[in-house]
């Protein structure tokens, strides 16, 4: 005859008492419940259930949450494989939270545990165990949407009301007392993004000016154009609470007034396309890409609106990344350093050496000009430029000047002689009179 292989099963006791009153004698009720267990484990061993040596004990610890050492301990040998059974005095002796329950049991299920309760005949080993323990589950989970569904609602009845219900507060209010206030410090930046968006009405020329004055994130993160498009569309800057899509007058204060909002959303009605045409349109830059500082970096065209009058400048990348002091030439006026790069490309049109350098490389590209030729169509153009419409000034410099380098002593640039070529080669066809 064969005889039947029993399975181990290794138990583990968890013991729990809320207060620590008794804990000092000699006898207590951890003592108790422990040897009741294990003289429920010594009843089961010809089932193969044997005692793990180690004690799992909290005194004086309250059912009612997860942070309790013992319990943290046995979980974790749960987890490394070393228990097989958990064995309590009374199911609420390992959590009066049904929630938390459902939770332990979760981490019993996916390591293969299994669960007694020695005086209420709750014994997930057999299958009316496992039954009661589904219908507990069930409860669980019907008080977790329960619980969800209260607090959503509690959260919609509150945004209704105008009050803030935590989370990150949006930039230029602190929390106090669980309510916004304005912290006028950032707020004064906060006005200053929304007046200047409406200055130049583009949000990658704003974030470029927000990051050259250092400002951050209430996490002290870059702020990007996202973000930018993100604090002007935030209505709790209108001192309104916004809910699901809906707004409902808040209990904070406002920092941007109506008028101001109006004119912010005007501009972003357009299509990004067309405030950007416009702003293009509105900022011309003749040395766009063309012009570098003494470290070698390029400078950026910018511009800004004063009194109802427009004021253009070109800004090294290096003070945008660094901030100001970056470079001995961090900022120069547009227009005063156009000026001087267009006289000095004018005067060019009048040095013969030039002249001969020109005709050289015109014949290059085109048979049949003479030297007299290119030298009487550069000289054509110094009294045509003033006519030119921006767009064609600009494609002309573009197409004469290679690079424009300043520094603290002045400025120099380099020509393309192929594009000097080229530039006769039109002039003498007639195209760019007709741009005029």
């Amino acid at each position: 005859m064969t005889k039947s292989v029993v399975r181990k099963l290794r138990c583990a006791v968890y013991t729990r008492k809320s207060s620590e009153e008794g804990l000092e004698q000699e006898f207590n009720s951890l003592h108790a419940q422990r040897e009741a267990c294990e003289a429920f484990i010594a009843s089961q061993r010809s089932e193969g259930w044997v005692l793990v040596r180690d004690q799992y004990d909290d005194g004086g610890i309250s059912g009612g949450t997860l942070e309790r050492p013992g319990l943290k301990r046995l979980m974790a040998d749960i987890e490394d494989g070393l228990v097989d059974v958990v064995v309590v005095y009374k199911i609420d002796r390992l959590s009066r939270s049904l929630a938390d329950f459902a939770k332990l049991v979760e981490v019993f299920d996916r390591n293969g545990v299994t669960f007694v309760s020695v005086t209420q005949s709750f014994n997930t080993t057999t299958s009316m165990g496992r039954l009661t323990l589904n219908i507990l589950l069930s409860f669980a989970q019907f008080e977790r949407e329960v619980t969800a569904e209260r607090i959503r609602d509690k959260v919609a009845a509150s945004r209704k009301k105008g009050m803030w219900m935590g989370g990150v507060p949006p930039f230029g209010y602190r929390v106090e007392n669980r309510k916004l206030l304005v912290d006028e410090t950032t707020a004064a930046h906060v006005r200053w993004i929304f007046d200047r968006f409406i200055e130049i009405g583009s949000c990658t020329l704003l974030a470029r000016e927000v990051g050259t004055r250092g400002l951050g994130t209430p996490r002290g993160n870059q702020i990007d154009k996202k973000y930018l498009y993100r604090m002007l569309s935030n209505r709790a800057y209108l001192g309104e609470a916004v809910h699901k899509g809906d707004s409902y007058p808040g209990e904070h204060e406002a920092i941007i007034d109506r008028e101001t909002w109006d004119r912010v959303h005007a501009i972003l009605q357009e299509s990004p396309r067309k405030r950007a045409a416009r702003t293009r349109a509105e900022t011309p830059a003749l040395l766009k890409g063309l012009l570098f500082g003494p470290d070698g970096a390029a400078f950026s065209p910018t511009h800004t609106r004063k009194g109802g009058r427009l004021y253009r400048y070109y800004v090294s990348q290096t003070v945008l990344k660094h901030g100001a002091g970056a470079c001995p030439v961090g900022r120069v006026p547009a227009g005063e350093i156009e000026v001087a790069v267009i006289d000095q490309l004018r005067a060019v049109f009048r040095q013969p050496e030039i002249v001969a350098g020109t005709w050289k490389a015109a014949r290059v590209h085109a048979d049949g000009i003479t030297e007299a030729d290119a030298s009487a169509a550069l000289q054509k153009l110094d009294p045509l430029w003033d006519e030119l419409f921006p767009a064609e000034q600009a494609r002309i410099v573009a197409l004469l000047v290679e690079r424009v380098d300043i520094g603290p002593e002045g400025l120099s640039f380099r020509l393309r002689m192929d594009g000097l070529g080229g530039l006769a080669r039109e002039m003498l066809a007639g195209d760019i009179e007709a741009a005029a």
